[in-house]
């Protein structure tokens, strides 16, 4: 279930049954238009990890940053206040603070799975043992990803933010702290569905290094049919209950989401504010109810570029 490597980076050919987002032919951007009658939001779906070799970008997208008066991010983690409380949050649902650590939660061979992996990745053992499972899931990714020499430094919303920060446009988060935290973290759920989204991640590692590769590439072509492909990989067959919790996933970190920026778009256009958004692009290159088809729903023009 590699959709869950892209809710880190931002969510091999098995293209059925992802939605064509184009005419068909790869183009060039994970970037789109949308439109009403007379107003225009540009929206790029972001990597949260990159490397230099994403610079510079096309200047049709620079061109358009340039064009908007506004960015729209996910969250705005230029703002220290806004980081802060972040970590802050993150760390109050992703830790357990009542004594129980992750081994006395995930069964015997989920923590021999990730001792093993500390071990091969020369992580000191225990270094996850105040992680709730779906944070250590979560940090499990980012940690895979940065081995490969990408960094969330250089990830596109970054990127952007501090050109929005430089030039002083005004700047949107559209998730707050908290929010984005409970998501990511698991909230105050039991910890089942975490456990399930770590064990997934654990059995996947083989596959970390191609699979973000592979998206990495995607992203570059704007070829969203590849990228969803990867998304939507299961790498076993799941079982009837690991089906509802990927089904749960999904709705909390994608399917939930996407129809909450699809209306903060909407909202940008009937005010006629020139905005540039960035959300991961795996929001946008979904096989679901992703943003795109979302907005083509309600009868906006959307074009990508």
């Amino acid at each position: 279930m590699l959709r869950l490597l892209v809710a880190t980076l931002c969510t091999l050919l098995f293209l059925t049954g992802c939605s064509a987002l184009g005419d068909g032919s790869p183009k060039k951007h994970l970037f789109w238009k949308v439109s009403d009658s007379n107003s225009t939001v540009y929206l790029l779906g972001s990597l949260h990890f990159a490397d230099s070799s994403f610079y510079p970008l096309d200047s049709v997208i620079e061109n358009a940053f340039d064009r908007s008066e506004e960015l729209a991010v996910e969250i705005d983690v230029s703002n220290d206040s806004i980081s802060q409380h972040l970590a802050l949050m993150s760390e109050q649902y992703g830790f357990f603070h009542d004594g129980r650590s992750l081994d006395s939660v995930i069964p015997a061979n989920v923590s021999a799975s990730l001792d093993s992996l500390c071990l091969a990745w020369n992580l000191p053992l225990g270094s996850f043992s105040r992680y709730r499972p779906m944070s250590a899931g979560m940090t499990v990714t980012a940690v895979g990803i940065m081995r490969l020499g990408y960094d969330a430094k250089l990830g596109t919303d970054v990127h952007f933010l501090k050109r929005a920060r430089d030039s002083g446009k005004n700047i949107i988060s559209l998730e707050t702290a908290e929010e984005q935290a409970f998501v990511l973290t698991g909230g105050d759920d039991s910890d089942s569905l975490g456990i399930f989204y770590l064990e997934t991640i654990l059995r996947e590692t083989s596959f970390l290094d191609s699979a973000t590769r592979g998206l990495m590439r995607a992203w570059k072509t704007g070829n969203d049919s590849l990228f969803c492909a990867y998304m939507n990989l299961d790498t076993v067959q799941l079982n009837h209950t690991d089906s509802l919790f990927k089904n749960e996933i999904n709705e909390r970190i994608y399917f939930s989401r996407n129809r909450k920026m699809a209306e903060s778009i909407a909202d940008f256009l009937a005010k006629d504010r020139k905005i540039f958004m960035i959300v991961g692009a795996g929001h946008l290159a979904g096989d679901h109810e992703n943003v795109i088809d979302i907005l083509r729903v309600k009868g906006f023009m959307v074009e990508k570029l």
